[in-house]
């Protein structure tokens, strides 16, 4: 029964109705649970919704100023140490949660963009500028550096190596 209904709306919907289904059958049991739950569901979409809109925002800004010429000269196949390091620079300046920018580096894989620099990029997150002065008073300088250094080679690295393992792939 549940298959002929994915089948029929689709797995998107079906995820969407069975969770109102969900909190209707939690209202009914227990309405202060359900006026608990969806005030946590209110202030986790406060905070996510902003980041989400900043997103979307930079996806609509790729689509409109970036043609797919040149995402692949910047990011493609040819790009190059420039494409490494805008992707290394981007993921250590880059902020919010790491799956808010999942839809915008698909959109720049689907232009083009290799494997290799997504997985530079979002190894690189990692890095995190706001955290360095902190990181630095407990650890020192001298490993702050040592590990920032080690995590942008080992971002190239990890890079190199997701390039290998996906190409050829059933994508391409």
């Amino acid at each position: 029964m549940i298959k002929k209904i994915i089948e029929k709306i689709g797995f998107s919907e079906a995820f969407l109705l069975l969770v109102a289904l969900g909190y209707v059958t939690l209202g009914i049991f227990d309405f202060h649970l359900l006026h608990k739950a969806l005030y946590v569901l209110a202030k986790l979409l406060v905070h996510i919704v902003p980041v989400l809109l900043i997103v979307f925002v930079l996806m609509f800004l790729t689509q409109l100023f970036f043609d797919s010429r040149k995402i692949v000269r910047l990011f493609g196949k040819d790009s190059g140490f420039k494409g490494w390091a805008f992707a290394i620079v981007g993921g250590i300046v880059s902020s919010g949660p790491i799956y808010m920018w999942y839809p915008l580096l698909g959109d720049l894989k689907e232009k083009g963009m290799k494997d290799s620099l997504i997985a530079a990029f979002l190894y690189n997150r990692a890095i995190k500028i706001p955290l360095l002065p902190m990181m630095i008073h407990y650890f020192g300088w001298a490993f702050t550096i040592a590990l920032s250094v080690y995590m942008i080679l080992f971002s190239v690295i990890t890079g190199v190596v997701v390039e290998r393992l996906t190409q050829g792939g059933p994508e391409k």
